[in-house]
């Protein structure tokens, strides 16, 4: 398979990266991983079943996105083209171990609730998306701001998941009851159709919300396009 087949998976259907705008900014909201883009779904909809275990994903995916993405801008110039894919899950292999044996030091329990997917972060589409479209062709910082924006916003959504998980299916929130001894926790939420279920929600919510705001911005631009002309018709009239 060559490269551009091994990477085309990820470019289906997916909005158009551009380093436009905030590469910070850009990855909390307008091209938030999860929400917008739709990447990354593996872990997105298998170890949300709780808060703690979202974050911990999150974070440890940032910290991976940041430092390897600073590496591949620094020496792209360097790689060949033919190597490029190559190199870079060379780069992320190198963050993800960094990042395996961080967590493996700092939280046994949270070490064995996510289980393979800290190695799996090396495949993941949202961290090789990146790395080839926009860390391979921009600079250090940039780079660094893009990685950090991302891996933020995938932080978010899987925190924004893990919290309707864990609310709805097991009452708690980050291990502390939110709801009365009476409360019938929805077991279903913590089963891999919960997590089904809770993206389709938010994603919902979230074109929704698109959906409105477009609707806003053309109302505000047609009434614009109406006042001009009744501006201009009283400036004649004034000079008159």
């Amino acid at each position: 398979m060559s490269e551009q087949g091994a990477v085309s998976c990820h470019n289906s259907g997916k909005p158009e990266i551009t380093a436009e705008g905030n590469p910070f900014r850009n990855g909390l909201w307008k091209q938030n991983p999860v929400f917008v883009m739709v990447l990354g779904m593996c872990p997105t909809l298998a170890i949300t079943n709780s808060v703690r275990n979202a974050v911990s994903m999150g974070l440890a995916t940032t910290f991976v996105m940041v430092v390897s993405y600073g590496l591949i801008s620094m020496i792209r110039k360097l790689i060949p083209k033919q190597v490029r894919i190559a190199s870079y899950i060379a780069i992320l292999a190198m963050a993800v171990t960094v990042v395996d044996y961080l967590v493996k030091a700092v939280s046994i329990p949270i070490y064995l609730a996510l289980g393979a997917y800290i190695p799996l972060i090396v495949s993941n589409c949202l961290t090789l998306e990146r790395a080839e479209a926009f860390a391979g062709k921009q600079p250090v910082i940039k780079s660094m701001l893009d990685g950090l924006g991302m891996g933020f916003g995938f932080t978010i959504a899987l925190t924004m998941l893990g919290a309707v998980r864990e609310v709805l299916g097991a009452g708690t929130f980050l291990g502390l009851q939110v709801f009365s001894k009476n409360f019938e926790p929805w077991v279903l939420f913590l089963l891999p159709p919960g997590g089904f279920i809770s993206l389709a929600m938010w994603l919902l919510v979230f074109a929704s919300w698109k959906e409105r705001s477009i609707k806003r911005a053309a109302e505000a631009e047609l009434k614009q396009a109406t006042a001009r002309p009744e501006m201009a018709a009283a400036a004649l009239e004034a000079r008159a």
